[in-house]
């Protein structure tokens, strides 16, 4: 064998060596995932709403005696007609801090206050150990700071909606003032109330969408019977996006608090439609 046929060979078994170490390009080939396409009013990393709400109160408190007047019950006074407290339209702003696609901050505050001035009672009340008594004229005021911290995690997310679970606490503190010519007395609860629940949302045409969300939590009396607390907040919108970065939206929501602290009681409902603005960047 000549010299140039050696050559040829050893070339065509290194290529041969070569060809069957070299790794498949199939197997070197990495499919890149496609996340669902993000609706109108999605896109966003900062969402602000300011609402007005139109609620229908129910509004009932208790308070009992302190210190020297201990054990004297408290008469059950009813806001509207005890108190002759009206129903008002109600502001509500809520902020939502979107860190990454599915997970969301959110806070909300709703500032709730009733007052009524120079109402003659229509009944004799007991309130925080003091007598008022039927016709005297009584300056009454019930102030409910509603704050709520939340956050969210979507583990649902296509391209035409998401669902996903709150975590959350709610920060409640209330307050009640009766004064008349002869006396003026207050009862003021208040404290942080944790939460669970859920949120969902689907769009029905690329710009309008309909979300669903309810919390609650409850404390059984059956810990201690001289504490128990409840709260269930549930709240049904829908949105029309005008753009990414505006819109419109109308929705019914229902709050339901109700607390027992030794032998103060309140227990308070508000529901009804409201209609606000959002906007994002």
């Amino acid at each position: 064998m000549s010299i140039s046929n050696v050559r040829c060979a050893l070339w065509a078994a290194v290529a041969a060596v070569l060809l069957c170490n070299a790794a498949p390009a199939s197997a070197q080939f990495r499919p890149r995932t496609v996340e669902p396409e993000q609706m109108l009013g999605e896109r966003y990393h900062i969402e602000g709403a300011a609402d007005l709400w139109f609620p229908t109160a129910d509004l009932i408190v208790t308070s009992s005696g302190t210190g020297a007047l201990a054990g004297l019950e408290g008469s059950k006074i009813d806001a509207k007609n005890t108190l002759g407290l009206l129903d008002k339209r109600l502001p509500q702003f809520e902020l939502v801090l979107r860190a990454a696609r599915s997970h969301k901050f959110r806070l909300q505050h709703i500032p709730i206050k009733y007052q009524r001035d120079g109402f003659a009672l229509p009944t004799s009340v007991v309130f925080n150990g003091q007598r008022y008594s039927v016709g005297v004229p009584v300056n009454s005021s019930l102030d409910w700071k509603a704050v709520r911290f939340g956050y969210e995690f979507d583990f649902i997310n296509k391209s035409r909606g998401f669902g996903g679970f709150i975590l959350e606490a709610k920060y409640t503190d209330v307050r009640v003032d009766l004064a008349s010519p002869f006396q003026t007395e207050f009862a003021h609860a208040r404290a942080p109330i944790p939460a669970l629940g859920g949120i969902g949302r689907v769009y029905v045409v690329p710009r309008v969408s309909i979300t669903g969300e309810v919390t609650g939590f409850k404390l059984p009396d059956s810990i201690d019977n001289r504490y128990a607390a409840h709260y269930v907040d549930m709240d049904i919108y829908g949105t029309v996006n005008a753009t990414n970065n505006v819109g419109v939206k109308a929705g019914y929501r229902s709050i339901d608090l109700g607390y027992l602290i030794k032998q103060d009681t309140g227990a308070f409902t508000l529901k009804g439609l409201y209609f606000g603005i959002v906007a994002r960047y």
